[in-house]
């Protein structure tokens, strides 16, 4: 099948599946997150986002499904943490490394988040179409989650910290317009109320592990954000952290086994999703069974010289070889120093990261107030809107809120 024909099928496949049931844990989401307005044009803009994911992301490229060299002990060396061979090389990655112990790298991202996480007090996101606001929730949950995961870096294994009762995802950590929220009630509240029925969703949440979904180079946006997921999940479902074909058993991650909600006959629906997306030897196999298995798992973070220094050879020796292996390893997107597709200090990694992320945290800092994240159409919106509020109430004791601007500017519910 031809390459375009098959990527309508997938997006096709992937709008069109069955509504799935709620998942267990839904959490009651505030009206007004509830509100859209499918005849809006507004944007939000993200280029705040852009600069930390541009600067701080590396693109791996798509999984070869090679394995990675076993563990080999050096002479002279101390002994290197165990890794999963058939993941360890996949995934994009985030330079945590380089936010450890640097406060001025943890105000900036932490100064980003803040930043997403006021905007819908400037305008109420009832005035955006689904996939901006679709976009925005995305945003605001990686960021966040970056956020969060660098405070506790060098933690390695991050199973403790994203499974069971005292996972920081339950942290009542953002307040968004007057709402405390955790990361679980973006998930499972907010997107899980207002987009039951797409499981692409799932790929957008970045879990800060190898065995999830890429964090990409850019943010999501509106116009795009259908597409950036489509492409997420292209790459989780080919990839060893998504699918393997193992002697006549068919695994998939156990992040599909963390998302039931949306494959309520687990092993039929999720099937009907993975045959959207899977290509190769695989789909042959995944045609021929009946049964999935959720064994696949690799709760190692996804930092960079960290989690790939274990694997020998060139991997362990400097940061600048462990570019070039990447490079060498990832032919379908080749990563190259000063490249479009890998980060401009690479060649240099200490001194011109550095500088590199000096210069982008000054640009941020002078563009990240609320208000510069929407269009001049927008904010005019809410101008017109505050105007006409005020005439109404000329002779009305009080003030009126940016919550009942959203009120009056009636955006349809769904």
């Amino acid at each position: 099948m031809d390459k375009l024909p098959r990527r309508i099928g997938v997006l096709l496949t992937a709008l069109c599946f069955t509504p799935a049931a709620m998942a267990k844990d839904t959490r009651p989401v505030p009206e007004a997150f509830q509100r859209f307005d499918d005849t809006s044009n507004f944007i939000i803009k993200y280029t705040d986002v852009d600069v930390v994911l541009g600067t701080m992301v590396v693109d791996v490229g798509r999984s070869t499904r090679e394995k990675a060299q076993e563990q080999r002990a050096q002479t002279g060396t101390r002994m290197k943490t165990k890794v999963k061979v058939d993941t360890a090389s996949e995934g994009n990655r985030f330079y945590f490394e380089e936010f450890e112990d640097n406060e001025r790298y943890q105000e900036l991202l932490s100064g980003v988040r803040e930043s997403l996480e006021a905007a819908p007090g400037q305008v109420p996101l009832g005035a955006f179409n689904r996939n901006e606001q679709l976009a925005y929730w995305l945003n605001l949950y990686n960021i966040t989650m970056l956020d969060e995961l660098v405070k506790m870096y060098p933690e390695r294994n991050l199973k403790k910290e994203l499974t069971g009762r005292k996972s920081f995802l339950d942290d009542k950590i953002l307040n968004v317009a007057g709402h405390e929220l955790s990361l679980n009630d973006i998930q499972y509240g907010v997107l899980a109320t207002n987009y039951p029925d797409d499981p692409l969703v799932m790929y957008g949440l970045y879990q800060g592990i190898i065995g999830g979904p890429n964090i990409r180079k850019s943010a999501y946006t509106g116009a795009a954000v259908r597409r950036q997921l489509a492409d997420n999940a292209e790459e989780f479902v080919n990839s060893n952290r998504g699918t393997q074909a193992q002697d006549g058993d068919f695994e998939v991650s156990s992040f599909y086994d963390r998302n039931r909600q949306y494959f309520p006959d687990f092993d039929a629906d999720l099937k009907h999703h993975l045959m959207a997306f899977i290509e190769g030897e695989e789909r042959i196999a995944l045609q021929a069974t009946t049964r999935l298995d959720p064994d696949i798992d690799d709760w190692t973070i996804t930092d960079l010289y960290g989690s790939m220094d274990t694997l020998g050879g060139s991997f362990a020796t400097s940061k600048a070889a462990m570019l070039d292996s990447m490079s060498t390893q990832q032919p379908g997107n080749p990563l190259e120093p000063g490249s479009s597709q890998g980060p401009a200090f690479a060649q240099t990694p200490g001194n011109t990261m550095s500088a590199s992320f000096s210069d982008a945290a000054s640009t941020v800092r002078s563009k990240t107030p609320p208000g510069m994240r929407f269009s001049p159409d927008v904010l005019a919106h809410l101008e017109n809107l505050r105007d006409k509020e005020e005439a109404a109430n000329l002779d009305k004791e009080g003030t009126v809120t940016i919550e009942e601007m959203g009120e009056a500017s009636s955006p349809r519910q769904d």
